[in-house]
């Protein structure tokens, strides 16, 4: 994954303001931050998608992401933080590296994730529910 800017993070090969790291992950602060103390959190092996992301290396992601996002929130004062993830471009994911955002958020930072909301007809939610549920138990039983 040579032209990989994530994996050159991971590398040395270019700087990085870090904030943590240890044998499985990195994390460190977004060079264009949505708020101040906007951190990126990253599986040290190179993954395009979060699916092939090996479930301790995720996990690990997750646990770290929500503890920075505590910090910043007592550092910062801010209220809140978002972990936000998108998996392929048409997600808005940018640097095909599987990478986890912490955004700290507070009441008045005028940003907004302009989610649309969509209403299911009658039936349609439990019936997708269903066969959704019905992929996902085959999938994890091929583990």
């Amino acid at each position: 994954m040579g032209e990989c800017i994530f994996c050159k993070i991971v590398n040395g090969e270019i700087p990085a303001a870090k904030v943590y790291e240890d044998e499985l992950i990195v994390a460190f602060l977004d060079i264009g931050p949505i708020n101040y103390g906007h951190v990126l959190v990253i599986p040290k092996e190179h993954h395009q998608s979060v699916s092939t992301v090996p479930e301790n290396v995720a996990g690990r992601m997750l646990k770290v992401a929500s503890r920075i996002g505590i910090v910043l929130k007592r550092r910062e004062e801010y209220d809140a933080y978002n972990l936000h993830l998108a998996d392929g471009t048409a997600a808005g994911q940018v640097v095909m590296h599987a990478h986890m955002h912490v955004v700290p958020r507070g009441v008045e930072d005028n940003f907004r994730w302009n989610w649309r909301q969509l209403n299911y007809a009658d039936g349609q939610a439990a019936a997708m529910a269903a066969e959704i549920a019905g992929k996902i138990a085959a999938a994890l039983e091929e583990k």
